[in-house]
């Protein structure tokens, strides 16, 4: 084989993918569900290692004000925010999980007076009357266009929630899927390079696995942006 033939070495190298340490809820499972697909994941608060980072990924559980300030508190807010618009730009890819989907909006009604990053436009409501708060169950996606995300996913395809809000999207085309919970609710959210689900990949079983799978192959392929 000749030179101009060999796989470049960044072809076969796992992605690195970083997974913002801030201090808050059970990270680590993120970070061992991305390596179970192929993914060389580090929790960290690194700013240079998150910059080298072919990946970027954003978990969340709990209150939206208290991960914003633990967000900001850990350096990482604005780090967080410059990876999730460039990724919406079509650089490289960002995931936010759960809370850290809605982190990426305006704000939360659960915490008014603390602002989000304010890179997806909308609010996050609380779930409609008439429905157990919070939503902890298994649901099913209703994918409401074409996505990468979807790829390989069954039909019906099972994840699992564990939350009290949800977002109201200011432009609907950035929902990619919606789950329903007493009205149809916002449940994944796709511009370019920017994924965001307000569900737990990482607790969703096989399927979690696929978009995780997904993701990882898009940081993958991805041209490098800091390297």
């Amino acid at each position: 084989m000749s030179d101009d033939a060999r796989p470049d070495e960044s072809d076969r190298r796992p992605p690195l993918v970083a997974v913002l340490d801030y201090g808050i809820g059970n990270l680590r499972s993120a970070q061992k569900a991305l390596q179970k697909v192929g993914a060389d994941a580090h929790l960290t608060a690194d700013v240079g290692l998150i910059a080298e980072a072919d990946g970027v990924v954003l978990p969340g559980v709990g209150a939206f004000g208290r991960c914003m300030e633990a967000l900001a508190a850990a350096g990482l807010a604005a780090v967080a925010r410059e990876a999730a618009m460039a990724a919406a730009g079509e650089g490289r890819p960002f995931l936010g999980v759960c809370v850290g989907m809605q982190m990426l909006f305006d704000g939360s009604d659960e915490n008014p007076e603390v602002p989000g990053l304010g890179v997806v436009g909308g609010q996050i409501r609380l779930l409609p009357e008439g429905v157990k708060r919070p939503q902890m169950q298994w649901n099913v996606l209703d994918w409401t266009r074409p996505s990468p995300m979807a790829d390989g996913q069954p039909d019906p395809a099972w994840v699992y929630f564990v939350h009290s809000y949800a977002a109201e999207v200011a432009d609907p085309a950035d929902v990619a899927a919606t789950c329903d919970y007493g009205a149809p609710v916002t449940a994944v959210v796709e511009r370019g390079a920017l994924w965001a689900t307000q569900f737990h990949p990482e607790k969703s079983a096989a399927n979690g696995l696929r978009l995780l799978g997904a993701f990882v192959d898009r940081c993958r392929t991805a041209v490098p942006t800091a390297r």
